[in-house]
């Protein structure tokens, strides 16, 4: 299993409450490129729309850009292979005030590619600069030991 693309900021800007592991409807050439590690999951969430989960703002480069259509949208939204049940449960938490749905990381699991995504709720500033305070006295006594 190797991770194609990690999106570590969404764990220092929110709160991880559930995971999920899900599939992606991608087209070959889109395969290619996550493969070769071109994906950007800054700033993407994950929307659900009528009985669908899409990712929403991913960046997806071309892999060949003088070898691609012209209506490629790298940053188009990808639909997610979810049970019914897991996107009933990601609509109600899209519903619910102060929680989001956004992407952990990209991997392979087989021959497959999944998304890890995650319900999370946003960190305040206080709770931003703990995290910080924490980091900073760990390093600090791995420094001295």
């Amino acid at each position: 299993m190797s991770i194609y693309a990690n999106n570590s900021k969404v764990l220092f800007d929110y709160e991880v409450l559930k995971k999920f592991s899900s599939g992606i409807q991608l087209v070959g050439t889109e395969v290619k490129s996550v493969r070769g590690g071109k994906l950007n999951l800054r700033g993407s969430f994950v929307a659900i729309r009528g009985s669908e989960a899409f990712l929403v703002n991913a960046e997806i480069p071309a892999y060949q850009p003088k070898n691609t259509a012209s209506d490629y949208d790298p940053r188009g939204a990808r639909k997610l292979l979810l049970s019914k049940k897991e996107i009933e449960e990601l609509g109600v938490a899209e519903q619910t005030k102060g929680l989001t749905i956004v992407p952990l990381s990209v991997y392979n699991k087989g021959r497959f590619l999944k998304l890890d995504i995650a319900i999370a709720r946003g960190k305040k500033k206080f709770d931003k600069r703990q995290a910080i305070k924490k980091r900073d006295t760990e390093r600090e006594i791995k420094r001295t030991l």
